[in-house]
């Protein structure tokens, strides 16, 4: 999955996508598409095809520039990992920080949804006990009503 802008769309609506995609700079964007090709199977099936035909041509047809033991290739070889290990290294640091980042964010928003939610908690607390002083009055008021009531077979007499 390739972290370009294409990916999250014209841009980023989560704040740490805009800060490390949207805001991040040249050479950052460059390393996280240089990884995300090199990590892909594409990658890896242009780069079986191209060795193919280099041995192959090497071998059997008329390029003979680079015959057995492939010191060329081994030499294309070195130099593509001399590239690419530095890169995968600098998407995997800026991947850790937008994890950090991520995380951070996230806490941040449970820390508010925390002190919502105790004051809904506070809120609801009040209301059951404005609720619980609304009943002992109602059952006052129900026992004095009671009261000023004959008993049940006086009432006809």
């Amino acid at each position: 999955m390739s972290a370009s802008r294409s990916h999250f769309g014209p841009g980023s609506r989560h704040p740490v996508n805009v800060r490390f995609i949207d805001q991040a700079p040249f050479g950052a964007r460059v390393a996280d598409r240089a990884t995300a090709f090199i990590g892909s199977w594409r990658f890896v099936l242009i780069q079986t095809v191209i060795v193919l035909i280099w041995i192959v041509g090497n071998i059997y047809l008329v390029f003979h520039f680079d015959p057995y033991p492939f010191i060329l290739l081994n030499l294309a070889f070195s130099t593509q990992a001399a590239y690419a290990a530095p890169l995968i290294l600098l998407a995997s640091n800026r991947q850790a920080l937008r994890d950090r980042a991520t995380l951070e964010h996230a806490a941040g928003k449970a820390d508010i949804e925390e002190q919502q939610n105790d004051q809904l908690l506070r809120g609801n607390t009040e209301i059951l006990r404005r609720i619980e002083g609304l009943e002992q009055q109602i059952l006052r008021l129900e026992s004095r009503i009671l009261a000023g009531l004959p008993p049940r077979g006086e009432a006809g007499a």
